[in-house]
């Protein structure tokens, strides 16, 4: 048997292996550049994603008024056409919004056609709910956009590029929160915020909806913000949306 044949099962491990990371880990940048901090480490960029959510993010926009916090909302562009008062009212308090697909795909196998049309969709829906069902304003958001599930693909950099987006936006920091649970699990894990200074600072992923349909329980959410909002503001900390870290943004492991 020749020798180099018993490299070829090692070699497709290793290939998978790394492919897979590349598609699921936040900090790759193997499928295109990948934005996972803010540039500088006093700043924290609040992400939500699955929104807008009629029975949580009133409460996360009166609560982020309350500490002049701006934030960043991923939304999915189903929940859009069925809340357009909503999503506006986000865009009307001084956050950004976000583009998170239409329909909430896992992206990775899907073609280029196809994402560019989530992602098109998506952002037609957000344009149309900002300017309150007129043709969308030339600069009407969305700028970037997040995969759902964190998934990615070779594909994915042409869709969002042809899609008019900016970028990929990931996250530093993940708070598991998709699932209802005791708010103090969520403060624990919020506790990270703002360790990985030698990268800048930190893009945090909450979810204020649940991809799956409207009204999704996240008052956990809301509690661990309730808690950590005024203790990172008298840290001196600085919020910011992914909007207005500007082109000079860079993604970051």
């Amino acid at each position: 048997m020749n020798p180099a044949w018993l490299a070829v099962p090692g070699a497709l491990a290793l290939g998978a292996g790394t492919a897979a990371w590349g598609a699921f880990h936040p900090g790759s940048q193997l499928f295109g550049p990948t934005l996972r901090h803010t540039l500088r480490a006093n700043d924290i960029a609040l992400t939500f994603d699955d929104g807008p959510n009629p029975a949580v993010t009133p409460r996360l926009l009166d609560l982020l008024d309350r500490y002049s916090a701006r934030a960043t909302f991923f939304v999915i562009g189903r929940f859009v056409r069925e809340c357009p008062d909503l999503a506006r009212e986000i865009f009307a308090r001084g956050h950004a919004l976000g583009n998170h697909t239409d329909t909430h795909p896992a992206l990775t196998f899907l073609s280029v056609r196809r994402i560019e049309e989530e992602l098109s969709r998506c952002s037609d829906a957000i344009a149309r709910a900002v300017s309150s069902g007129d043709v969308a304003a030339p600069a009407a958001p969305p700028l970037w956009m997040r995969p759902p599930y964190g998934f990615r693909g070779p594909q994915l950099r042409g869709a969002v590029r042809r899609a008019g987006l900016r970028g990929v936006a990931m996250w530093s920091v993940i708070g598991y929160d998709w699932k209802p649970q005791p708010p103090q699990q969520l403060i624990a894990r919020l506790a990270r915020v703002g360790q990985s200074g030698r990268f800048g600072g930190d893009i945090v992923l909450l979810h204020d909806g649940d991809h799956r349909a409207l009204n999704g329980d996240r008052a956990h959410v809301v509690a661990a913000l309730e808690h950590w909002l005024p203790r990172w503001r008298d840290a001196d900390r600085e919020f910011v949306t992914i909007n207005a870290l500007g082109e000079t943004a860079h993604a970051s492991p």
